[in-house]
């Protein structure tokens, strides 16, 4: 799998998800939207640790920073 999630996606990602996680715990949201909820932040979480999202390879989206590559030496 190839990277296509930026830091600032992942940072998002998981502070969303720990906000739904407060939200269940404090009984803020319940039910089955909570549990939906609850399962899309479990997805956030993990999308964000491994830095890939299948999603974003179906709509061709990258968030990563184009990484720059060393010009060889000149000789």
């Amino acid at each position: 799998m190839k990277r296509n999630m930026g830091t600032a996606d992942r940072i998002v990602r998981l502070i969303i998800a720990a906000v739904i996680v407060a939200l269940f715990y404090t009984n803020v949201i319940s039910g089955t939207i909570g549990i939906v909820l609850l399962i899309l932040a479990g997805v956030f979480v993990l999308t964000s640790l491994v830095s890939f999202c299948p999603l974003y390879t179906m709509i061709g989206l990258n968030t990563c920073g184009v990484r720059k590559h060393k010009k060889p030496a000149a000789h």
